[in-house]
């Protein structure tokens, strides 16, 4: 049910638990679209996606219900202006043969490949590329994977996918980025964990929003009792 996924709403934005397998805004050959459903469960003439979320990946999903928020959404998003928001996202990543820092920040400049609706992470300047960057810290492990947070400092197409596996990490299940085999029962494990944002009807009070994993198993299980008590909060 559309209503027991909404995490926020008001008069100007909406935020819901998306799940694997819908599109938030153009889907095509049968997907769900997201955004046609929360127009019709909401009885609204406009919704339109803020942050952009693939496909295959799940948690916060941030919608505008009216063009002025849309437009100043889009901005703080962006990065234009002082004011910051703040994106977290849940990451499971095969584990390497290598050693890899607890906590790193990655540049890159991401090429997007459209015919393919791929991304490509570069590790120098290249034309018609935009520069990309994230943080990540590894909060625990299992047996065959890495449990990451990634703090994402830009809104790159396929950004954090691009990036992890260009530096050779590559989310569980997703088999355009180099996993070595697919999700059971689709999707890949990303999950878009929290996201902080100024209210757009009073820029001085922030929205703060968590999404648990709505499908949750025993290697989501494990990623959570992994998370510091303080973290878990966010």
């Amino acid at each position: 049910m559309i209503m027991e996924r909404i995490l926020y709403q008001s008069n100007n934005c909406v935020v819901i638990n998306k799940l694997k397998g819908e599109a938030v805004e153009g889907a095509k050959n049968e997907i769900v679209d997201l955004q046609k459903e929360l127009k019709a469960f909401l009885k609204a003439d406009f919704v339109e996606a803020v942050n952009r979320l693939d496909v295959p990946v799940t948690g916060c999903a941030l919608f505008a219900l009216n063009g002025t928020a849309l437009e100043y959404l889009n901005s703080v998003f962006a990065g234009r202006g002082e004011i910051k928001t703040d994106k977290r996202y849940w990451a499971i990543v095969e584990k390497p043969s290598f050693k890899i820092a607890e906590t790193s920040e990655l540049t890159h400049w991401i090429e997007i490949n459209s015919r393919n609706n791929k991304s490509f992470a570069h590790d120098k300047e290249k034309q018609n590329c935009k520069k990309s960057s994230l943080r990540y810290s590894v909060i625990g492990e299992g047996t065959n994977y890495l449990f990451l947070e990634i703090e994402l400092l830009s809104g790159r197409h396929h950004q954090i996918r691009a990036q992890l596996a260009a530096v050779g990490l590559h989310i569980k299940g997703d088999l355009k980025y180099g996993s070595k085999r697919s999700e059971k029962n689709g999707g890949i494990r990303l999950h878009a964990r929290s996201l902080s944002f100024p209210n757009p009807e009073n820029k001085d009070e922030f929205i703060n929003v968590t999404a648990d994993p709505l499908v949750m198993d025993n290697l989501w299980l494990d990623f959570i009792q992994a998370v510091p008590s303080s973290a878990s909060r966010k």
